[in-house]
């Protein structure tokens, strides 16, 4: 009976479904899958002059990313063309997705509707009726005119804000379905509505079949760098050859632009099958170092088309002096490349095989150089919800590096080639990969450590002596030497200078180890991948930030070690402890460091501050600040406790002066845990007591929690109130003093004036921000 009952069910639901799509295709044609592939021109609304700026400043900051709802991007007209997916990119799978990025992976509408995308825009009849009413874009907004939020301080539970969310993606044969269950859920979703004007024109351009009006023209002065720049990049000599694919290897996410662009235009380098002069036969692989499948790789410069939002901009300078020290390091360097390597996985995930032939000095310094886009190349890539690489890191530390100069006598080319086997990184398993492959690279790691503590105890104290000097300066003239990171949840920021006094704990970071980060987590990470390649990663990284902390910790008293370590690492598993352990057992250095008072490791961090000073960037400081802002704004960075505790991880302080200038400050809440060396149970490893904020001038993490305003005037009562929060009450009344929630009135005009002072301030790092993470409290 019941089998009876489930089929009857079935033909019903099919039934249904079949009519739903006899009406539609009566009523407004059948649907055509074709219908944008070539994009339609003429109408009277001009999508990049009057449609782009308004679907950039209210739908982008949600619709952006991987993580976009329904993998709808809205950030290019290709990507409203693509149109939207049921399929979930985050989450336990046991066998690798499907790759599905904009601009890789298919390039016309009909080739994403075979990947399961439906059209967000009318594919019927070309009439402006249809383009209305067999629209999802359109209906979605005409709902949110319907049915606006409701007036009041919170919305109701029938929103649904979890990162991790049941997404209703509907297409326009069910939206009928969809308005019904879901009045309020009108775009933009969970904000106010567009104004008269902004919908009257977006609702226009619909009618008139979304016409497309690519006005973007590359200027001569472009056109002559990108041939300079893919001129150089294609060079006919092996060892050019190997160049170009390692810094390819390296900058397949950077936003590359050129230093005579008052208006930047941002390109990124791809691989084609044709040359320079030619159109770009994209060769789209899953990962830079898979193989192309072509005898020759052409190294190219594509315009980037989506719209620059925070959370993926990775801007990367390509300027003349640059490129002289590019030919210094790699191509009038003395050493030879006889033979170009394969493409196999084992070997190309393996940069230290692949590349053994450039010397380490050189690959070395080309990361170095800079410093914040290679460590941001793992937080800010675009993964976009990346807790699996984040969750092994601490809310807020340091990060400095090795001196090239040193690096010559620490890790020889010699001692990285004889080694490269224990240097295997997880992505040579591919994106289908085993649960328990992590045992074997835990021990590859183990042995790869214990030979490289041995090589350093034959150097520690003779030509090596462990003090600051050991430490990349930067030259004298490179920020880059000094880094500060601030992990929220699962997104996490990097910025130049050494920021607060005290962080969590600190990462001394040499060649092999930045290496393997980038290839762990940038080069051979894939967010489509299964569950054994993510937790591989992750576990991987794990042994990587150990190494990087232990390096640290070499530049402390011997005796000092032991109590940071234990303090580091409260609650660790033996076989984490023992693996830490095991750096300082076997390692003989003493520093050569002097040390005056009872608090070694507090002392260590004011000497780095003040070794590193000279070259450390400061824009972050609250110093870079109106006096009467700053000054009362530092308290918060005193603050310890259950109050930093109920504070969101990131909050973003818009400040009004006296005189009506603004200002713009970062809170950070820094969340403490006993150690973060254990897969889950995050929750129960808490140390709320021990919670600190950070207040940086500026925005910091492109995914505020929390919007905030404040006169001048005003800022030593909104300090109270951050200082007495107890209770949930007590952040409650906090907000309705001084919160701009995702409900109010004001939201857009906050939001706009905030991105364009961004904007205007530095149009090189700007970026949107992400509102997905805004608080409904």
């Amino acid at each position: 009976m019941g089998k009876k009952w489930l089929l009857v069910i079935t033909l019903l639901v099919s039934s249904c479904s079949t009519l739903a799509i006899y009406n539609w295709n009566s009523n407004y044609g059948v649907n055509n899958p074709f219908a944008f592939d070539q994009p339609r021109s003429g109408g009277s609304i001009s999508f990049q002059k009057d449609v782009k700026p308004i679907l950039d400043n209210r739908c982008v900051v949600c619709h952006a990313c991987y993580d976009a709802p329904c993998q709808l991007k809205l950030g290019s007209y290709q990507g409203i063309i693509r149109g939207a997916s049921k399929n979930y990119i985050y989450g336990t799978r046991l066998l690798a997705a499907e790759t599905s990025r904009l601009h890789h992976d298919a390039q016309l509408p009909s080739q994403w509707r075979q990947k399961d995308f439906f059209p967000v825009l009318n594919e019927r009849r070309n009439s402006a009726e249809a383009n209305v009413h067999a629209s999802v874009l359109a209906q979605m907004l005409i709902q949110k005119q319907e049915h606006p939020l409701p007036v009041t301080r919170t919305l109701p539970d029938s929103f649904d804000f979890q990162l991790h969310r049941d997404q209703q993606c509907t297409n326009i044969e069910n939206y009928a379905s969809y308005k019904k269950d879901y009045p309020l859920w009108g775009m933009p979703y969970g904000l106010p509505g567009l104004n008269t004007t902004e919908h009257d024109t977006i609702m226009k351009w619909l009618e008139e079949g979304a016409p497309y009006d690519d006005t973007a023209q590359v200027t001569p002065s472009l056109q002559a760098q990108i041939k300079k720049w893919e001129t150089f990049f294609n060079q006919d000599s092996l060892k050019a050859q190997l160049m170009s694919r390692y810094m390819y290897e390296h900058l397949f996410l950077a936003h590359l632009y050129f230093e005579d662009s008052s208006n930047p235009v941002f390109f990124e380098l791809v691989r084609s099958t044709t040359p320079p002069g030619y159109p770009i036969d994209l060769i789209a692989t899953r990962r830079p170092f898979d193989d192309p499948g072509v005898k020759r790789v052409y190294y190219r410069l594509r315009a980037v088309e989506d719209t620059i939002v925070l959370k993926t901009h990775l801007p990367y300078l390509l300027n003349s002096t640059r490129m002289e020290k590019w030919n210094k390091w790699f191509l009038a360097a003395d050493y030879e490349v006889t033979k170009l390597p394969d493409y196999r996985t084992k070997n190309a995930s393996n940069p230290f095989r692949t590349f053994e032939q450039i010397p380490s000095y050189a690959r070395y310094r080309f990361m170095l150089e800079e410093a914040q886009f290679t460590i941001m190349g793992f937080i800010k890539g675009p993964v976009c919800r990346g807790q699996i690489a984040l969750n092994v890191i601490n809310d807020y530390f340091w990060v400095v590096f090795i001196d090239p100069e040193t690096n010559k006598h620490e890790l020889s080319d010699k001692f990285l080639s004889e080694h490269a086997n224990d240097l295997q990184l997880p992505a040579e398993e591919s994106s289908n990969a085993g649960i328990l492959n992590w045992i074997a690279y835990a021990k590859q790691e183990r042995d790869y450590n214990k030979k490289r503590v041995k090589e350093l105890n034959q150097h520690i104290g003779k030509d090596i002596l462990v003090d600051l000097n050991i430490l990349w300066d930067g030259d004298g003239n490179n920020d880059n030497a000094a880094l500060t990171i601030f992990r929220h949840f699962d997104s996490a920021t990097v910025v130049k200078g050494l920021q607060g006094k005290t962080p969590q704990t600190a990462w001394v970071v040499s060649y092999p180890l930045l290496e393997r980060i980038h290839y762990l987590l940038v080069a051979g990470f894939d967010v489509f991948g299964n569950v054994g390649h993510q937790l591989n990663t992750r576990i991987y990284m794990d042994f990587l930030r150990m190494e990087g902390e232990f390096n640290f910790l070499t530049l402390l008293p011997i005796d000092s070690r032991k109590p940071v370590r234990d303090q580091w690492y409260r609650g660790s598993l033996n076989s984490v402890k023992e693996h830490i352990y095991e750096y300082a057992n076997n390692y003989h250095g003493s520093t050569s460091i002097k040390y005056k008072t009872d608090n070694p490791l507090q002392e260590l961090y004011d000497k780095l501050q003040l070794h590193l000073s000279p070259v450390s960037n400061k824009d972050h400081h609250l110093s870079q600040g109106t006096t009467k802002t700053h000054k009362p704004l530092s308290k918060l960075n005193s603050l310890v406790g259950i109050a930093a505790s109920i504070m969101p991880q990131t909050s973003i302080l818009e400040v009004v002066g006296n005189d009506g200038k603004l200002e713009y400050y970062s809170i950070l809440s820094n969340s403490a845990y006993t150690n973060i060396s254990h897969l889950l149970g995050a929750e129960e490893r808490r140390l709320p007591k021990e919670d600190t904020l950070t207040v940086t001038r500026g925005i910091v993490g492109p995914y505020p929690n929390v919007l905030l305003r404040s006169s001048q005037s005003d800022l030593p009562l909104f300090i109270e109130s951050v200082y007495g929060l107890r209770t949930e009450k007590d952040y409650q009344t906090m907000l309705d003093q001084f919160a701009i929630r995702r409900s109010s009135i004001e939201f857009w005009e906050y939001s706009d004036r905030l991105h364009q002072i961004q904007l205007d301030q530095d149009p090189i790092r700007f970026g949107r921000l992400d509102y997905n993470r805004l608080e409904n409290r």
